[in-house]
């Protein structure tokens, strides 16, 4: 009888622990739910915003080639993917029209075409087309952001990147500005501008752009940019 009562005590006694267990389970869960809730609301909210970035031609369009050799594909493709490891630190969305050395489709035209597919289907706050510039007097130099006259939006995007590229290079004059000729200006159906990061035609910027530390403060700048506009979305 008495060791009846003993297992009988001591099965009570570990109920009583488990429920004891179970209380301070559901407490603490309650402490720290609301903390884990706005995290993961915030996290959410970011993965909402989407960027498409567009690294220009590949593959057998090897865009302009620097006086220095450089081929504006390659250079292209580095820059965006800086871009791209910026932005998903700060756990932001990307896309890519492209992320190897290749073209979109056979000819130039349904390339484009491609690309703007591409960004109209994924739907972005903005998209990002990266490319280097070219002239034919060596002597002009500068990055500039291009956007198409009629998207609001893309001015503001424009602007925001271009002050970012200019504290970058403090020498740099060169402004925002309009184009409606550009295939991918005229033809996406959300904000989309055209960076172009510098001249090729430029010996001393083409030495730049080859470079790895310079391609990855225009990546910084850029980014900053993009989520400069982001956040006065």
């Amino acid at each position: 009888m008495r060791q009846k009562l003993m297992t009988a005590a001591g099965i009570a006694g570990l109920a009583a622990l488990i429920l004891i267990c179970q209380m301070l389970g559901t407490y603490l869960k309650e402490r720290t739910a609301p903390d884990e809730k706005a995290a993961e609301t915030t996290a959410g909210a970011r993965r909402g915003c989407t960027v498409v970035l567009d690294p220009g031609h590949g593959g057998i369009d090897a865009g302009k080639t620097g006086v220095n050799g450089t081929e504006e594909k390659e250079v292209n493709l580095k820059i965006a993917l800086k871009i791209k490891e910026i932005l998903k630190k700060e756990a932001i969305e990307v896309v890519m029209t492209r992320d190897t050395d290749e073209r979109l489709a056979d000819s130039q035209v349904e390339d484009l075409k491609e690309r703007v597919s591409v960004m109209n289907q994924a739907e972005p706050v903005i998209a990002v087309s990266i490319h280097q510039n070219s002239y034919h007097e060596e002597s002009v130099k500068g990055a500039q952001v291009f956007y198409h006259s009629q998207s609001r939006e893309g001015e503001k995007a424009a602007g925001v990147i271009q002050e970012q590229l200019n504290e970058l290079q403090t020498d740099n004059t060169k402004k925002t500005k309009s184009n409606d000729t550009y295939y991918i200006l005229k033809n996406t159906e959300v904000p989309v501008v055209i960076v172009e990061c510098g001249f090729l035609s430029n010996y001393e910027e083409a030495e730049k752009l080859s470079d790895n530390v310079h391609q990855e403060k225009i990546a910084a700048a850029v980014a900053g940019g993009i989520m400069s506009y982001m956040s006065g979305k």
